[in-house]
């Protein structure tokens, strides 16, 4: 696996691992995927919840709860460590700034369109900005506006297809239409940003199903720098979740997969279970709303607080909580540490080349 740069910065093993809320991916995850050449990213969902005892209102322990996770991941690492903001968040503001303000290597913007993004670099910066887009399109409209507006180019673009978890940003009924898949997305994309190179060279990265060597070997056969991977991060020893919430991803088959419609707004890829069926039964509608996390959420129109929803669950009480998965769940059968994961990636990877 051939390294790749994000501005100046040299990403040794192209595998980003992906932001996954709410406390799933925090300073231990990304730390131990940093020690190991990749990206290690910090999801910044909820952090509010996770640092509930810390001062100030909900969005003050956002702020708080941020800074604590980037000073923890820098001391257990000196490789490159992102964020995870969505766009969505009503603290996106506050997130973006306080991750450059702390000096963060990389923010992945994604959850809605980063197009103002680059407006919080100051001169000092050396954040890299990578927004994560689902279609060329917006890959397009991205890169216009940055340079326009701001003179400024994305350092890397992120993919991300109808197969990954969480949030997806698809309708319905494209998430199995081959038209819309990561294969017919990808070269428009590089199309887009061969475009600008001789501005600057914009990595592509791709997300969403991604799962073994194979899968790493295919996308970079077609031209990608480096691939995200989120799913298969959740079951090792250094995830930040519960141990009942890892068990959820090693007993998953395939056919536990739900397509559910988020209060956020947007289909999400999730693990079936009692809470799922609660909500369908209209049992967790939220009386009030103490957080007011998401830009597009309406408490009194919604049928869960999904805040609530993700943050339990990573703490192991899956009757008031669910998890966010990628499609290929089923083949992640066991714990293991991270390094044992990265170590199986690449042995799978170089067997593509026999």
């Amino acid at each position: 696996m051939k390294s790749f740069f994000l501005g100046d910065l040299e990403i040794k093993l192209p595998i980003i691992q992906g932001g996954m809320g709410v406390g799933v991916s925090l300073s231990g995850l990304a730390s131990a995927v940093a020690n190991e050449g990749g990206v290690g990213v910090i999801s910044c969902a909820g952090l509010g919840l996770i640092y509930h005892k810390s001062p100030g209102d909900y969005l003050s322990k956002c702020i708080y709860g941020l800074k604590e996770e980037l000073r923890k991941a820098k001391e257990k690492t000196r490789g490159v460590i992102g964020v995870n903001i969505m766009v969505a968040l009503t603290n996106y503001a506050d997130m973006v700034r306080t991750s450059i303000a702390e000096k963060v290597d990389v923010i992945f913007a994604g959850a809605g369109l980063p197009f103002d993004l680059p407006s919080y670099l100051t001169q000092e910066s050396e954040t890299k900005l990578v927004p994560i887009v689902s279609s060329s399109r917006a890959a397009k409209i991205i890169c216009e506006k940055w340079k326009n507006n701001y003179n400024y180019l994305p350092d890397a673009i992120v993919i991300e297809g109808p197969k990954a978890g969480g949030h997806l940003g698809f309708k319905v009924d494209q998430l199995n239409d081959e038209n819309y898949s990561l294969e017919q997305i990808v070269p428009e994309v590089l199309e887009i940003t061969s475009n600008y190179k001789s501005e600057k060279r914009i990595p592509v990265i791709v997300a969403g199903g991604i799962t073994t060597g194979e899968d790493i070997r295919h996308f970079m056969d077609m031209g990608v720098a480096g691939v995200q991977m989120g799913t298969i991060f959740v079951t090792t020893e250094e995830c930040d979740a519960s141990s009942e919430f890892k068990k959820v991803f090693v007993d998953a088959r395939k056919e536990d997969l739900r397509i559910i419609q988020s209060p956020v707004g947007m289909p999400g890829r999730a693990i079936d279970g009692e809470f799922i069926k609660s909500v369908a039964e209209g049992k967790e509608k939220p009386k009030s709303c103490p957080f007011h996390c998401i830009k597009t959420c309406n408490y009194e129109k919604s049928p869960y607080c999904i805040v609530q929803a993700l943050y339990q669950a990573a703490k192991g009480n899956l009757k008031k909580g669910y998890a966010f998965s990628g499609m290929n769940v089923h083949l992640t059968q066991k714990i293991s540490s991270v390094r044992e994961v990265i170590a199986n990636l690449k042995a799978e990877f170089g067997k593509t080349m026999s």
